[in-house]
């Protein structure tokens, strides 16, 4: 064999299909001389390739064998073929081998072919098999450059030379080897008469087994030494003939960048192609050059793809695989097959595929029914024998379903398991779904498919090893008679013993218990052993690794027939977790009720200090002309206590000062900031000066002397011989003025609340006051509401003051005051105060 020369410009490209013919020097005689004969008779001298001397004869006689046992061995293929065609000659023409051996030299003669030819066209027409289909493409391609260097080989040697064997008759001896099932043979034969044509220098044959892995069933070009490492690839490993098998299609390899067989000896380029039959997969055909390649061409790739398929022939014909469906052994195949599912206890079906134009499997036919067949859509087995699996279960063909892995399993041969897989049928037009433990599985060319549906008890048990484990409960029992304890993995772990550990007796529990425990367990165990009673206890469970764990065990006793303790079962739950959470519960109870009642505390003292100062019902007044009462009404909750405060008193010039105020904040603080505030604003109104002054001055106390309280304000200073007021606000709500003809707040004058900033000034306001108005100064829990503006809300309470008649009984201003607070629309769970001022 020879390899062509690689083309210009670095990697070699396939060449076109060429068939060239082998050189032989037949010796016919000769003399130990180096002296032969060729076959045209003409002597010519041989020059020994070692030289002269005994060496260079020994040499030139193992040449010379060599090329006796190359001739002996085509001798022997073209006797096979020549054979073959006259069986069918002395079949057709009813006369016996001798007549019919002298015809076929007739006909060749007549033909003017040689009769190995002649041999090899008769048993392709005779035959038909799926070795002439599959290689008569290769052969026509071929042809037309077989001859054109057939006859430049002829010219180059010798006039007389034997005409070259035409590419059909060495497919043909090829095929002869498909027929022994030898698939080293048939490696041998594609090296040697088909594959020179491509340049290829070697050639693997790789056998599918059903774990994934690959075996070498056959190669060609490849050292002895390297066939032995590589007869074996395990599953996982990737080469190009596992990157083929798992694509399901041809891998070409430009250079090999993958580790497979002859590695180091050709690392040029590889294709390997997946060689089936009918859909299923056996093996892989690799084919080696010694340079790069170029992607082949279509026609060249169709060609690698018929000699697969003649290599999976031949695999399927190999003694390991004699059950094929192809022979008369099928139908003994198919009786194994049923008597096997038969003694399955879950349901099973054997299905054999269906193939379309193509050769592919379009569906799969359901041969077989187990009598243990369940269809878990709840039809009979004779719903589902004899159609085909897309006809009884139609969703299978969904992603990932049923049929996709069917169809896997059967192409590669490589069984398929599932735990947990969901299957689904389509039952009057309703989808159905199950799930079920599946197992598929290829045999020959069948598939049987089993599945265990999943059953109530399983599910329960399954749920309930994962409840013990998550719940740290393990169980035990003990026969008393035989002294025999039977312990689940969790109670192995609770005591932190491994699992070939011996347990533990019931007698034994207080050995492994802390010692205060001792009591405890031996109530518990006079309650089961004794008095034959359920019981359970705690205990602190000290193990030999040094960790304690607080145990809770439950027991029951079992009694016999005629009311004898026979053995004690129960279980250990782990309760440390509970028993922490328990003390961290506990002290964080006693933590919380200590904080509640110094809250408690606090909130009193603040209540009654409030109180002391402001009582909440409180006139009426007389000071200076005036009518004063005053209403306060305390939050909700006690423990609200607010920093609301008023204050009337007359001043030393004779002036009536009138002030409300409210400190943000709520407790303790809120109440000392308030007292704080209005013990101030007496002692600066004494100077004599002017409400705004008086804000101002009181802003500064707010600012630097208090713990950073901020509060409104309202000051008023009411002199009796004129009746006039001046007033000023800090951030707070203007006072209200009712009178016979209407009610109106009094302007809002410009001031920033107390405490907001260190220095501030405020605006001054003046206003007349008649006999028989009435002045309401309050903080915003009388009107404040969470879902309305304070306009809104203002608004609301002129209306409410208006509807309150003016009369001259003085004792009525209470009165009003206590309707004020009765109908006020305020939510927001605030202290109120509010004065009232009634001109006298």
């Amino acid at each position: 064999m020879t390899t062509p020369p690689a083309p210009h410009g670095g990697a070699v490209g396939l060449p076109p299909v060429v068939a060239v013919p082998q050189q032989h020097t037949r010796p016919t005689g000769g003399t130990g001389d180096g002296t032969a004969v060729d076959a045209s008779g003409a002597a010519g001298t041989v020059r020994p390739p070692g030289g002269g001397g005994v060496v260079g004869r020994l040499a030139s006689t193992v040449e010379r064998l060599r090329a006796e046992v190359a001739d002996a061995h085509a001798a022997a293929d073209g006797r096979a073929l020549v054979e073959l065609a006259t069986g069918i000659l002395v079949e057709r023409l009813g006369c016996g081998p001798a007549l019919a051996g002298r015809q076929l030299a007739d006909l060749a003669r007549k033909a003017g072919v040689p009769p190995l030819e002649l041999a090899a066209d008769l048993i392709d027409q005779a035959s038909r098999d799926r070795f002439t289909e599959v290689a008569r493409e290769f052969v026509a391609t071929a042809t037309a450059t077989a001859t054109a260097t057939a006859t430049a080989t002829a010219t180059a040697t010798t006039a007389a030379a034997a005409p070259p064997e035409s590419l059909s008759v060495r497919l043909r001896a090829a095929g002869t080897s498909l027929r022994t099932g030898d698939v080293q043979a048939v490696a041998d034969s594609l090296m040697a008469h088909a594959l020179a044509p491509l340049g290829a220098t070697a050639v693997a044959v790789w056998a599918a087994q059903a774990d994934g892995s690959l075996a070498l069933a056959g190669s060609a070009g490849f050292s002895p030494e390297e066939a032995r490492r590589w007869h074996h690839v395990p599953p996982g490993v990737h080469t190009p003939a596992t990157r083929a098998l798992a694509d399901r299609g041809p891998a070409v390899h430009g250079t090999l960048a993958l580790p497979s067989v002859g590695q180091y000896q050709f690392s040029g380029g590889r294709i390997a192609v997946p060689a089936g039959v009918n859909g299923r997969i056996s093996g892989v055909l690799e084919l080696c050059w010694a340079e790069a390649i170029e992607p082949p061409a279509p026609r060249i790739l169709r060609q690698i793809e018929a000699l697969a398929e003649l290599c999976a022939h031949a695999m399927e014909d190999r003694p390991a695989a004699a059950d094929r469906r192809y022979g008369p052994g099928a139908d003994a195949q198919l009786w194994e097959l049923r008597e096997l599912t038969d003694g399955l206890q879950d349901a099973a079906l054997i299905l054999r595929p269906v193939l379309d134009g193509d050769g592919q499997p379009s569906d799969f036919a359901v041969e077989h029914v187990n009598p243990n067949f369940l269809d878990f859509a709840g039809r009979p087995r004779s719903a589902v024998a004899g159609a085909t699996l897309l006809e009884a279960y139609p969703m299978a063909a969904e992603p990932g379903g049923l049929f996709e892995k069917v169809e896997s399993v059967h192409a590669t041969g490589e069984p398929f398991r599932e735990a947990r897989m969901q299957l689904a049928a389509l039952v009057d037009d309703v989808p159905l779904r199950s799930t079920a433990a599946v197992a598929i599985s290829r045999h020959a060319d069948r598939v049987i498919v089993v599945w265990r549906p999943e059953d109530d008890a399983r599910r329960v048990a399954s749920l309930l090893q994962h409840a013990q484990r998550l719940g740290r409960i393990g169980g035990f029992e003990e026969d008393l008679r035989t002294g025999e304890i039977t312990w689940n993995d969790t109670l192995f772990d609770l005591y932190g013993l491994p699992a070939t550990a011996v347990p533990v007796a019931l007698e034994q529990l207080a050995a492994s218990a802390h010692t205060d425990d001792a009591h405890a367990i031996g109530r518990f165990l006079r309650s089961v052993l004794h008095h034959r009673q359920p019981a359970s206890t705690a205990f602190r469970l000290q193990r030999a690794d040094g960790v304690n764990r607080h145990i809770r065990v439950v027991a029951e006793p079992v009694l016999d027939a005629v009311g004898r303790l026979v053995a004690v079962r129960g279980a250990y739950q782990d309760v440390s977790a509970q028993h922490w959470t328990e003390v961290a519960l506990a002290a964080t109870r006693d933590r919380l009720a200590d904080t509640e009642a110094r809250s408690a505390e606090r909130d009193r003292l603040a209540l009654q200090l409030q109180h002391a100062i402001m009582p909440p019902n409180r006139g009426p007044l007389r000071l200076g002309g005036l009518n004063v009462a005053v209403r306060y009404r305390p939050a909700e909750e006690e423990h609200a206590v607010g920093g609301d405060w008023y204050d009337a008193v007359t001043l030393p010039t004779g002036q009536v000062m009138l002030c409300v105020g409210d400190v943000a904040g709520h407790g303790i603080d809120a109440a000392t900031g308030m007292v704080a505030l209005r013990n101030a604003l007496r002692g600066l109104a004494a100077t004599g000066a002017g409400p705004a002054q008086l804000l101002s001055w009181l802003n500064v106390v707010a600012f630097h002397l208090t713990e950073s309280a901020t509060a409104t304000a309202v000051c008023a200073l009411f002199d009796p011989r004129t009746r006039s007021m001046r007033w000023a606000r800090a951030g707070h709500l203007p006072p209200v003025l009712l009178r016979r003809d209407g009610a109106d707040t009094l302007p809002r004058l410009g001031g920033i609340l107390l405490g907001a900033i260190g220095d501030a000034e405020y605006e001054e306001g003046h206003v007349q006051l008649e006999p028989g108005d009435t002045l309401l100064m309050y903080t915003d829990g009388l009107v404040e509401r969470k879902d309305r503006s304070l306009e809104e809300s203002l608004g609301q309470l002129l209306e409410t003051a208006l509807r309150l008649r003016q009369t001259e009984d003085r004792s009525l201003l209470e009165s009003r005051l206590d309707h004020l607070l009765t109908y006020s629309s305020a939510d927001t769970d605030d202290d109120t105060c509010i004065i009232g001022i009634e001109v006298g």
